[in-house]
């Protein structure tokens, strides 16, 4: 990948992991005046490895690389998020995957070898249970049960057991998601440290506004501004992930939406659906109602299997915590699993 000869290119980069506060951080960061975050949530450009399938199916076929929801497949669609930012800003990349793909942080280095990496970090556990919620929601995953859904790993890495709508089927190798140590190696070897913040997600919960303090220093923002910015700028704290009753009605609705947005994604069943849905259907109190209707609360974690899931974790949680100079086998309460 070339560096452009002109344009704009982000100069920090907040890299994840899901569920682990970006969206929030991503909301603060772009209410910052001296911060430009894009509409385009997530561009993922640099994560070429984790592309949909179904955008590399379509480049295989001839019909060039596709993506989702406006994301950029060109270095000049790519720089074109940010044109808008002013030149006193800085521009902010806020895209989950980039800390999972084995591709990004060369990528990044190769277009922004002065860029700023914001990495956040959640206990595995906790994570990977919000994690598999999110992967139902999103229809990437279609196992209800986590336990089950990790059993699955072996026979999915083979291409088996993989649900057809998946989109991203390399997400539902939930051990891949917690290599924290390898991940943040990545980025070290691509950038020097001192360009790289590696944050836990448990101290962001705790103070949302120490830790977005701490990213303005990291970023080098003029303390004043930033101190005049902070008082101003509201904490963000996104919703939980809710669960569905049910599998199959939360698919249906899914491909209806994705009809109206993508319809050479979908069937000519779907396409047809989308097409007969009334206007009073599309109205936000019916949305809400059937919101209501067709999502639940999420249940209490099963603690069995999370206290299973601390054991097997335990030698990365030390490892990654001496990696980084803290104690997270305390924090994370891994201590009294032992």
């Amino acid at each position: 990948m070339a560096a452009p000869s002109s344009g704009r290119v982000p100069d920090f980069f907040l890299v994840g992991h899901q569920k682990c506060g970006t969206t929030a951080l991503h909301l603060m960061l772009g209410q910052h005046p001296r911060i430009f975050m894009p509409a385009v949530k997530e561009p993922r450009f640099f994560a070429t490895d984790l592309r949909s399938r179904f955008a590399q199916a379509d480049a295989g076929a001839g019909a060039g690389p596709a993506a989702p929801a406006g994301r950029p497949t060109t270095l000049e669609g790519y720089m074109a998020l940010y044109a808008a930012a002013a030149p006193g800003q800085l521009a902010g990349d806020a895209s989950a995957t980039y800390l999972r793909s084995k591709a990004a942080a060369a990528g990044i280095a190769e277009v922004q070898p002065g860029a700023r990496i914001v990495a956040v970090f959640r206990e595995p556990a906790s994570y990977l249970r919000s994690l598999h919620l999110q992967l139902l929601q999103s229809n990437v995953e279609d196992e209800r049960d986590l336990r089950r859904a990790l059993e699955l790993e072996t026979m999915r890495r083979d291409g088996r057991r993989i649900p057809a709508h998946s989109h991203h089927p390399e997400a539902l190798m939930y051990s891949e998601h917690v290599r924290y140590t390898e991940q943040l190696e990545r980025f070290h070897a691509a950038f020097p440290r001192e360009q790289v913040l590696a944050l836990i997600y448990e101290d962001f919960k705790r103070d949302n506004m120490a830790t977005f303090e701490q990213i303005l220093r990291f970023l080098d923002l003029d303390l004043d501004d930033a101190e005049r910015a902070i008082a101003a700028i509201e904490p963000v704290r996104t919703r939980p992930v809710r669960e569905s009753r049910s599998a199959t009605l939360h698919r249906m609705v899914a491909r209806v939406r994705l009809a109206g947005r993508a319809p050479e994604r979908v069937g000519p069943l779907a396409r047809a659906a989308a097409a007969m849905v009334p206007a009073a259907m599309r109205s936000p109190e019916f949305s809400n109602r059937w919101r209501r209707a067709v999502y639940a609360e999420q249940r209490a974690p099963d603690e069995l299997l999370m206290r299973e899931l601390r054991v097997r974790f335990r030698p990365q949680v030390e490892a990654f915590g001496s990696y980084i100079g803290r104690d997270l086998v305390d924090l994370w309460g891994y201590a009294q699993d032992a």
